[in-house]
């Protein structure tokens, strides 16, 4: 049982002024499942990095163990060869009888690692690498988002699959999967690090807990506050008005007074200036103790979505639609029969290669949304309701570059409402100075979904939206969802997240 112990660990990008992590210090169980948890950006993929020797840092990172990191990177020519051609390129102790053994363990047959690896499915891919990487011992293994653009079932082969491991860290924002594979979490809050036992719901409910009692907290110093601020006013009142007494007196209304009664009122005075004074001190410790109890409390804020009503209720509907792509023997789908109408979240669900995101393009070219044809065989009746404005999320976000204002210029958003909504989904500031393409996959898509809520639509059609997203952005989109209840066409392999928005499920 070995440790890994982090001490005083301080880190920045070069050429970027704010730290990823600043004199950092705890320390982690190499026996453990641990889940590492935190907002897009918060330097996830980043410790990751930095456990495995990747970049330069301040402090100190002590360990006994050796690691090994997934994803693995496969190029382009690798990926024209087997997985049993070039596996020992990526792993170079793996042997093809343990590899063989861990894809039995997740559902598959090992006759995918004789098959070119371009011609996998991504579900595939992912574990063929996973079978990889457990396919030896003594090694802690970091997890780098498992589960992106996998269908449910392979999600749930996945699940199963590192439920049964140790030793390792997960980074994921799914919170099904968390919370039936780690034992242990590693939370990036705000402005501190905690390590705590238990899954992801554990945590969450000890969290709501705490920023409960932080909440009670910080109302109870603002009255505290509030209290003495008066008190300090009051004071300061009567030490004003009893010096404005020392010069000056009526001998006839102020018989008793003489000259050296000046020193009586200076010295009263000066009392009350000194009450002030620890008044004002205690004000400050409480404003102390108060901004204390806030650091790492979560407080996302409400988004707002404008949408349209159309005059129709009808917004689409097919009959009998069959897809198929020129060049492939087998239809994607065939007799499709669905209708969406207003107010109503539609959830399409299906493995990967069912025809999914072909069916939202194919109902995308009905609309003025500008998309690359198909090369796409239809048959079948597909209706979409005349003049219907469509808001949508691309599932890949390779095409986003330059900065923020050019890329608001380009598609006729208003920069401050972008970039104030981009901060209600906790992107830091300074990330509005760096162009598109520097971004994480999380901040990428973040862009994306908030293009949509800025565009008015009588349709939304996304298109696995939550991909590289964080739990608590997670979160805050279903309260947008479920407050506003637009018309929805979606398709999201978040088992909590489908569950909780759709109001009726396609099965492709």
């Amino acid at each position: 049982m070995a440790q890994i112990a982090v001490n005083q660990l301080t880190f920045c990008y070069d050429k970027s002024n704010d730290n990823i992590f600043e004199n950092v210090s705890f320390s982690i169980d190499t026996q453990w499942k641990l889940g590492l948890i935190g907002r897009n950006g918060k330097g996830k993929t980043t410790f990751l990095q930095l456990l495995m020797g990747s970049y330069q840092y301040q402090g100190s990172i002590t360990k006994t163990t050796v690691y090994d990191y997934f994803p693995y990177e496969v190029n382009q020519e690798q990926k024209k060869h087997t997985a049993s051609e070039f596996m020992m390129e990526l792993k170079h102790d793996c042997k093809l009888w343990r590899v063989t053994c861990e894809l039995e363990l997740l559902s598959m047959d090992a006759e995918v690692l004789f098959r070119p690896f371009s011609t996998l499915s991504p579900g595939e891919q992912t574990k063929v690498l996973l079978a990889i990487l457990f396919s030896s011992d003594n090694e802690f293994l970091l997890i780098d988002e498992p589960t992106n653009h996998l269908d449910q079932n392979s999600r749930e082969q996945v699940k199963k699959y590192l439920a049964g491991k140790n030793g390792y860290i997960l980074v994921s924002h799914d919170r099904d999967l968390l919370d039936a594979c780690i034992d242990h979490v590693l939370v990036l809050n705000r402005c501190t690090i905690e390590v705590q036992a238990g899954n992801f719901t554990s945590w969450w409910k000890n969290k709501e807990k705490k920023d409960q009692f932080a909440r009670a907290e910080n109302e109870k110093h603002k009255k505290e506050i509030t209290k003495l601020n008066q008190a300090a006013a009051q004071t300061a009142d009567w030490a004003n008005q009893n010096e404005r007494t020392k010069i000056g007196f009526d001998p006839v209304k102020e018989h008793d007074r003489f000259l050296d009664t000046r020193c009586y009122i200076g010295a009263k005075t000066k009392k009350l200036q000194g009450r002030v004074k620890q008044l004002e001190k205690r004000i400050d410790r409480e404003i102390k103790a108060k901004a204390d109890l806030l650091v790492d409390l979560e407080q996302p804020v409400d988004l707002k979505l404008v949408t349209l009503t159309h005059h129709k209720k009808l917004l689409v509907c097919t009959k009998d639609y069959t897809l198929r792509y020129v060049d492939a023997k087998e239809p994607l789908f065939q007799n499709l029969q669905f209708q969406v109408e207003a107010g109503e979240r539609v959830a399409i669900h299906g493995p990967n290669g069912c025809g999914k995101s072909t069916l939202l393009k194919m109902i995308l070219q009905q609309t003025d949304v500008p998309i690359q044809p198909l090369p796409i065989l239809a048959q079948g009746t597909l209706m979409t309701a005349a003049g219907i404005k469509v808001s949508y999320v691309n599932q890949d976000s390779s095409m986003l570059g330059g900065s923020i204002r050019a890329y608001c210029r380009q598609h006729n958003l208003e920069e401050s409402l972008f970039c104030a909504i981009l901060r209600q989904l906790d992107m830091d500031r300074v990330q509005f100075q760096k162009n598109l393409e520097e971004y994480s996959e999380g901040q990428k898509k973040k862009v994306l979904l908030t293009t949509s809520l800025l565009t008015p639509a009588h349709l939304y059609l996304w298109d696995e939206p939550l991909n590289y997203i964080d739990v608590f952005s997670r979160m805050q989109i279903e309260r947008l969802l479920l407050e506003y209840q637009p018309t929805m066409l979606f398709v999201e392999h978040d088992v909590r997240f489908r569950e909780n928005i759709a109001t009726k499920t396609i099965l492709l």
